[in-house]
C-alpha cells in the first residue's frame, strides 16, 4: 500500500481519489461510502442531500461576476465493479483497495481499481473545496449503483436538479468527447431439469479455465478477448459425447458488464476415459492458447481430481445447455456505418451459473439503435426457445443517449481544448451505457457531454489510470467551467 497517490499532481484531486479507495464500494455495497461523502460535505460546509434512490447531490454557489451563467452539473458514480484475479484475497465489502502508483499509471494490486469512476468523482469533490476555480452555479450529482442497473440514474426525481448543463466525468480515455452512447437491456435465461446419480465407476475432476483478460463489456468487447464461458461450453461439446463427460456444476463470469475471466466447473467421467480426458484437456489449452495467443497470452487450462459429487444434471439438459450457449451470439454483432471503429451492437454473454436442478444464465446486450437491439434480444430469444428454456427474460433496458447537433457546451469544450493543447478533440460516441441517456430522459433539456482522463482495462484487475491524463483532464475541466456561456 503507497500513499505516494496523495503526492501527485493534481494533489487535491490525487488526495480525494485516495480516500475513495480506502472505502468500499463495489455495486449494492454503497452505504458506507455515501456515509463518507455526506460526511466529508458536513465537515467542508458543502450542502449535500440524498434522494430516494440513493443518489448524492452536492451544491456550490457560483463564483463573484459568474452569477448569470448556465449552472453546471458534474456528475459520475459512486460504486465500482469488484473483480480481482483468483489468487488474490479480497473483500470488495470490507477491505480498502490498494492502490499504488506504477511508473506513468495508478493501479491496484491484483483488483480492480475503482477509477471507473472513482476519479470523476474525486475531480468533481475538488471543485467544490476550491477557492480558487471560476464558475457559475454549481451541482455535483454522485449516483448509485450505475454499474448493475444504473439504479441511482433510473431513480431521480424531475425537477431535483437545477443545473442546465451535465458534464459527464466517466469516459475513458483523454482528448475524446463524448457525446452520445449505446442503450442496453439485460438478459436472464433459467433452465430447470432432473438431476441423475453419478454414474457407478466414475472419477471426478475440477476443471479450471481462466488466466483470461477480461474487461468491460462496453469499452473492449471488440478487442477479440476470449469469453471463459464460451470456451468452457466449447471445451465441454468436445469432450462429452467422445468422453462420457458429465457436469455437476458450473460456474463462469460474475457481473453482467464484464467479459468473463474464468469458468470453474466439477465434471465426471469414467475411470477408463480418465488419461485421454487429461490429454485431450491439455489439447485443447494449446488450441485455445494458439487461436488466442495475440489477446489472452496468459489463458490456461487445468483439471484437477477431487472427491466425486452426489449427481450430475440430467444428459439431455447438458447437450441442451451446451448447445444454446455455444450458439448464443457473444461479442461485436455489428460496427457502426458512418464510425467503423464504433460498436452499434454487441452481447456480452456474462454469467452461467450451473447446479444439478438449474442453469441461469446472465447477459448485456447493447445498442445504440433501438431497433437492433431488440433484433439482438428476438435473436437471442429463438436460439433459447429451441433449446426448451423454461424462463426467458430481458429486462432492465434504458435509452442509449442520441448526439444533439446543437449543443453549445460542446462548442465551448472544444475551442477551450483547442487553446489548452493546441489541437481539437475527437467527437465521439461510446459503445458503453453512459448514464446520460437515462438522465436526459429525466430532464430533457439539459445539454449535456462525457469526458475523463485515460483509463485502461476498467472492470478488470488490470484496471490502471494514467497519471498525466488526470492532471490534463482537472486543467480542462476548470478551464471548461470558467467558459460556460452565460444563460
Amino acid at each position: 500500500m503507497s500513499k505516494s497517490i496523495t503526492e501527485l499532481t493534481p494533489r487535491e484531486v490525487w488526495a480525494n481519489f485516495y480516500n475513495l479507495t480506502r472505502v468500499p464500494r463495489p455495486s449494492h455495497h454503497e452505504a458506507e461510502a455515501r456515509a463518507f461523502v455526506m460526511q466529508w460535505a458536513a465537515e467542508n460546509g458543502i450542502r449535500a442531500e440524498i434522494d430516494e434512490a440513493c443518489n448524492i447531490l452536492l451544491s456550490k454557489p457560483a463564483t463573484p461576476g459568474m452569477e448569470n451563467r448556465r449552472g453546471v452539473i458534474l456528475q459520475g458514480h459512486l460504486d465500482m465493479v469488484p473483480q480481482k484475479n483468483n489468487n488474490k484475497v479480497h473483500d470488495f465489502t470490507k477491505d480498502p483497495i490498494d492502490a499504488r502508483v506504477d511508473g506513468e499509471w495508478v493501479t491496484a494490486d491484483g483488483t480492480t481499481l475503482g477509477a471507473d469512476n472513482g476519479i470523476g468523482v474525486a475531480a468533481a469533490m475538488a471543485v467544490l473545496l476550491a477557492n480558487d476555480i471560476p464558475h457559475g452555479p454549481l451541482e455535483v450529482l454522485i449516483t448509485a449503483t450505475e454499474e448493475t442497473g444504473m439504479d441511482g440514474a433510473n431513480g431521480i426525481r424531475p425537477g431535483w436538479v437545477k443545473g442546465e448543463i451535465l458534464l459527464n466525468l466517466d469516459s475513458e480515455t483523454e482528448g475524446e468527447l463524448y457525446v452520445g452512447c449505446a442503450g442496453g437491456i439485460d438478459g436472464k435465461i433459467l433452465f430447470r431439469y432432473p438431476s441423475e446419480p453419478v454414474p457407478a465407476g466414475s472419477k471426478a475432476y475440477k476443471l479450471y479455465l481462466g488466466g483470461l483478460a477480461g474487461g468491460h463489456s462496453g469499452m473492449d468487447i471488440n478487442l477479440g478477448r476470449g469469453n471463459a464461458n464460451k470456451l468452457f461450453f466449447r471445451l465441454l461439446k468436445s469432450i462429452a459425447d467422445e468422453l462420457d463427460t458429465r457436469v455437476a456444476s458450473m460456474s463462469g463470469g460474475d457481473m453482467r458488464n464484464a467479459i468473463p475471466r474464468e469458468a470453474i466447473a466439477v465434471v465426471t467421467l469414467p475411470a477408463g476415459n480418465v488419461g485421454k480426458f487429461l490429454a485431450r484437456i491439455q489439447e485443447l489449452e494449446g488450441v485455445f492458447r494458439a487461436e488466442l495467443s495475440a489477446k489472452e497470452p496468459a489463458l490456461t487450462c487445468t483439471a484437477e481430481e477431487i472427491g466425486l459429487p452426489a449427481r450430475v444434471i440430467d444428459l439431455k439438459a447438458q447437450q441442451r445447455l451446451t448447445n444454446a450457449i455455444l450458439a448464443c451470439p457473444n461479442g461485436a454483432t455489428r460496427m457502426i456505418d458512418s464510425m467503423p471503429d464504433t460498436v452499434e451492437t454487441s452481447n456480452n454473454l456474462a454469467i452461467v451459473k450451473v447446479e444439478t436442478e438449474g442453469a441461469e444464465i446472465n447477459m448485456l446486450l447493447r445498442s445504440s439503435v433501438e431497433s437492433a437491439k431488440m433484433a439482438l434480444v428476438q435473436t437471442i430469444r429463438a436460439v433459447f426457445e429451441l433449446a426448451a428454456a423454461d424462463e426467458i427474460i430481458f429486462e432492465g433496458g434504458y435509452p442509449g443517449w442520441k448526439p444533439d447537433p446543437q449543443s453549445t457546451i460542446r462548442e465551448t469544450m472544444v475551442a477551450v481544448y483547442e487553446k489548452l493543447y493546441g489541437k481539437t478533440p475527437a467527437i465521439m460516441a461510446i459503445h458503453a451505457g453512459l448514464e446520460c441517456g437515462i438522465l436526459g430522459s429525466v430532464y430533457p433539456g439539459w445539454d449535456m457531454i462525457s469526458f475523463g482522463p485515460t483509463i485502461c482495462s476498467p472492470h478488470s484487475p488490470d484496471e490502471k489510470v494514467n497519471i498525466a491524463s488526470v492532471a490534463k483532464f482537472w486543467e480542462f475541466m476548470k478551464a471548461t467551467l470558467a467558459a460556460v456561456p452565460p444563460r
